[in-house]
């Protein structure tokens, strides 16, 4: 039997935001310690579904895999880190409209807060088991996430420096310390590296404009201008369809130069659901806006990240049998 406390309406003091701001907190039933289920919601823990692709392309290119360490790394970030920065970023945010993963997101709270201090610092010392060196990686995807979110700095505001903060620690920084971490052999930065880096900095610069493109109004009423909003709702697709025409070109070389080519026809295979759906939903946002709506964008997020992370753990095992 759990026990549940009754929170009454009253104002709510949310801090640290830097201008003190209150918010009213609707009647709600809440655990001990104040973590209710609207608090944990707000974490977005089944986001870290539209993170895995870079995780799971970083194993599957790592020669010789320690298990054990890469079990920790992909709890550490896709069970704490990812849902700790989801949070603050709500809390920050303070969203009334939809978010990634949520089209009605609840009211944020300062149990939300502390909640997410808390994973982080789970996410920190777990990161330790794994090596010093992942537990410094953790701590700067950490430190730069809250760069992007907190009210003092907020690049989430600045179109290009947030994007480009996003598209690296998303893309190519994930997928180095992922792969330097699990890896049981010396990582050298060589000439492969540096392609599969810049092929994972295109490819994340491919989705995330597009997981802006509904916000644009209430991005711009919170006083932040987005890369999509400059874009532009036809814009981003093109930029977004470019940006994943130079990661499709990249990963060519790539996989050409470890005469893998057969692995990128694969990957082609398994992009073309994914290309026919953007095609659909860019036609049908150019004969009507509306279309650029919450649903079609966690359509398209739900359809690219499961076509890619099939395609990864695929190259996984294939790579890992031979």
């Amino acid at each position: 039997m759990r026990l549940k406390i009754v929170i009454t309406t009253k104002p709510l003091i949310v801090g640290p935001l830097e201008n003190n701001e209150t918010y009213l907190k609707s009647e709600s039933t809440a655990d001990l310690f104040g973590v209710d289920r609207n608090t944990v919601k707000l974490l977005r823990i089944r986001f870290s579904y539209f993170l895995m692709p870079v995780f799971f392309f970083a194993l599957s290119q790592v020669a010789e895999i320690d298990w054990i360490k890469a079990i920790i790394c992909f709890f550490v970030l896709h069970l704490f880190i990812y849902p700790a920065s989801n949070g603050y970023n709500s809390y920050m945010d303070q969203d009334e409209g939809s978010i990634g993963g949520l089209e009605h997101p609840p009211k944020p709270t300062k149990a939300l807060f502390y909640l997410s201090i808390l994973f982080d610092l789970i996410g920190l010392g777990l990161s330790l088991v794994v090596g010093f060196h992942f537990f410094i990686s953790v701590l700067a995807y950490m430190l730069a996430s809250r760069a992007y979110s907190f009210k003092g700095i907020r690049i989430k505001k600045y179109p290009i420096p947030g994007f480009l903060l996003v598209v690296f620690f998303q893309g190519a920084f994930t997928f180095w310390m992922v792969y330097s971490a699990v890896s049981q052999n010396a990582v050298e930065l060589n000439s492969n590296m540096i392609l599969v880096l810049a092929a994972c900095l295109f490819l994340i610069s491919g989705v995330y404009p597009l997981t802006q493109v509904y916000q644009h109004e209430a991005d711009k009423a919170a006083g932040d201008i987005t890369i999509s909003y400059i874009l532009g709702k036809r814009g981003t697709f093109i930029f977004c369809g470019l940006m994943f025409g130079i990661a499709n070109v990249l990963l060519y070389f790539y996989f050409g130069s470890k005469q893998k080519t057969e692995q990128f026809i694969l990957f082609q295979v398994f992009l073309l659901p994914v290309i026919v759906f953007f095609i659909k939903w860019f036609i049908k946002v150019i004969r009507d806006d509306k279309q650029a709506s919450f649903k079609n964008t966690m359509r398209m997020n739900l359809l690219a990240s499961t076509c890619m992370n099939l395609f990864f753990i695929t190259l996984l095992i294939l790579n890992t049998i031979r």
